[in-house]
């Protein structure tokens, strides 16, 4: 998968002044577009996006400092539809428009090319199961929500200490399968997973019930769930979970992740400094 990958990210270079298509990529690194955004961002540490905008900004800048071309050329080279446009991306990235960079020679910054390897870290084992689920509805209330990459989110705290308790009560009666109780479940997340963006963030349970008056309701297909169990420090744990599923596992298996809610069912302990956590993930299997 590694392998598959670093092509990828060397299809990437060679586009730079071109059109980048995420679907192209997927398809060189022999897996889903959906699945290769997320494993991008998980293991590049930012979006696809993201990436291919800083390094079409580290050439341009070369170019800009050169000379030999006009800053409209290097402009429309690197996919910029006038200068103004070209002179706020390049002032985002390098503190200084291109014109006072060519003027001055001012000190710029660069984008390294990205390759992935294969890194073996502590003795750890991450335990796991794979599931068949039938369709079920995630029942409770969902609210829409910033992603936040480290530590509590407070629109989610707000969220939950905002219902009623009769309410949650009458929601964790209707769990009937596995994973059993109030579950926390993020949908339509943005695939570039980048930090502020919006995911609509359910606060229910799985259940297999007719879905009552006065609840929302998430139909989801029948399916493969991967499932991970950890425990550890919370929030971090939890968190760590999410990143390691993706940087360690995924490469190193069968599966890819496919569209789908994700579903986190959490025993946080009395005191609030630790939990138990089972993370489900639809998944199917990477075709031979």
């Amino acid at each position: 998968m590694l392998e598959r990958l670093n092509e990828a990210m060397e299809h990437i270079e060679r586009r730079l002044t071109g059109t980048v298509d995420a679907a192209e990529l997927a398809r060189v690194a022999m897996t889903s577009e959906h699945h290769f955004r997320r494993l991008f961002s998980a293991l590049a540490g930012m979006p696809l996006s993201e990436y291919v905008r800083r390094r079409r900004l580290t050439l341009a800048g070369a170019e800009v400092l050169d000379g030999r071309r006009t800053l409209l050329e290097i402009a429309v080279r690197h996919g910029y539809g006038s200068g103004e446009a070209f002179a706020r991306a390049f002032r985002a990235m390098h503190g200084v428009g291109p014109g006072e960079a060519r003027r001055e020679g001012a000190p710029l910054r660069a984008q390294p090319r990205m390759s992935f390897r294969l890194v073996v870290e502590g003795s750890s084992s991450m335990r796991y199961r794979v599931v068949e689920k039938d369709a079920f509805a995630v029942v409770g209330r969902v609210a829409r929500v910033p992603l936040v990459h480290e530590g509590l989110n407070p629109a989610i705290t707000e969220f939950v200490r905002g219902l009623d308790p009769a309410v949650a009560a009458r929601i964790e009666a209707l769990s009937d399968q596995e994973p059993r109780g109030l579950v926390h479940v993020s949908a339509d997340v943005d695939d570039s997973r980048a930090e502020g963006t919006e995911l609509d963030y359910w606060h229910g349970v799985v259940s297999g019930a007719e879905v009552p008056e006065g609840l929302d309701a998430l139909h989801v297909e029948a399916g493969p769930w991967a499932v991970f169990e950890d425990s550890g420090p919370f929030p971090e744990a939890l968190q760590g979970l999410w990143r390691d599923v993706f940087t360690q596992w995924f490469p190193a298996s069968a599966y890819r992740s496919r569209p789908g809610p994700e579903i986190l069912r959490a025993r946080v302990a009395a005191d609030g400094t630790t939990a138990e956590a089972e993370l489900w993930i639809p998944v199917e299997r990477v075709p031979d």
